[in-house]
């Protein structure tokens, strides 16, 4: 592939929570491919977006969206219709991925572990605990850590946000057992896992902010763990990019309890089919600790892309 015969639409924005960081990936993310190259088209993208593609007529979108619409397999049905080849998962694959519930199953059925769970109304996980503390709730179609909350043993009540009449992150919630311990977070590229990080966030957990802002959190590359379990951790996250069908790039994220009096849980907490791209992302770190910079990365991206996926 020469670049310079190929246009690219950077797909950013969108209408989802995490339009502010689709927009720092995407500019990120185009001003690498133009420096790789590529002729470059950055597009935010609306509800019209079908006649604006259809009118730039790109060689390859690079779908730098997050959140719903632009992680859920929408996006990637659009461009499918369209025929325009695009990268990473397909149609499939970023449902499922983007559905907390549907991915658990489909994990418990191939043998990755995760956390106990449920499903509940979010005004019945308001009233009164769903199960024991500690626990986690999630809202089930969302990224960045948005209106997740961390019940902890200490807490006589559920959130009570879960009431508020602006809630917008559906009308179900999963809720999880909460596991001790580490956060750590694999990538996948292609069909290679490659490194491990040990997120250590500044925060309560690792939310918006320790995601997102400048020193929000400590990222240790490789993760400090035995060989055995850094194996088994990789071999998991390939395992769940798989299981998926996931294609191009995906990130897998896992909390260990090991801990002197931990129980030694290792589970997976989800698989980013569309992981960040900004300058704190995890992704861009793990693929340059392997050798692969950022030009480098985005560039395999789009020659990765294709229609099908």
């Amino acid at each position: 592939m020469n670049p310079k015969d190929v246009h690219v639409a950077v797909l950013m924005g969108g209408w989802s929570a995490e339009r502010p960081v689709s927009i720092d990936s995407g500019n990120g993310c185009a001003k690498a491919l133009e420096g790789e190259g590529f002729r470059v088209t950055k597009v935010d993208v609306d509800r019209d977006i079908a006649a604006t593609l259809k009118a730039l007529k790109p060689d390859v979108a690079f779908n730098a969206l997050h959140g719903p619409y632009g992680e859920d397999g929408k996006i990637q049905g659009l461009l499918e219709i369209l025929g325009i080849p695009y990268t990473h998962s397909g149609v499939a694959a970023s449902a499922v991925g983007m559905d907390k519930v549907k991915s658990r199953a489909l994990f418990e059925a191939v043998g990755i572990p995760v956390a106990k769970g449920m499903v509940v109304n979010r005004l019945a996980a308001a009233k009164e605990h769903p199960m024991a503390p500690p626990y986690v709730v999630k809202p089930i179609h969302e990224g960045s850590s948005f209106g997740v909350f961390i019940v902890r043993d200490d807490q006589a009540h559920p959130p009570q946000e879960l009431f508020a009449a602006d809630w917008s992150f559906g009308e179900e919630v999963l809720v999880e057992e909460f596991i001790a311990g580490r956060e750590l977070t694999c990538a996948v590229m292609g069909d290679k896992a490659l490194d491990i990080i040990e997120i250590r966030p500044r925060t309560s957990f690792y939310d918006y902010e320790a995601k997102y802002a400048e020193g929000g959190s400590i990222h240790v590359l490789p993760a400090p763990l035995s060989p055995n379990i850094y194996r088994n951790i990789q071999k998991i996250s390939l395992e769940a990019h798989r299981a998926l069908g996931c294609r191009g790039v995906s990130r897998a994220d896992f909390r260990l309890d090991d801990g002197p009096d931990g129980t030694g849980a290792l589970v997976c907490l989800e698989v980013n089919t569309q992981p960040g791209m900004t300058a704190t992302s995890l992704v861009p770190e793990i693929a340059a600790h392997a050798g692969i910079g950022f030009g480098a990365l985005v560039r395999w991206m789009v020659e990765d892309a294709s229609c099908n996926r």
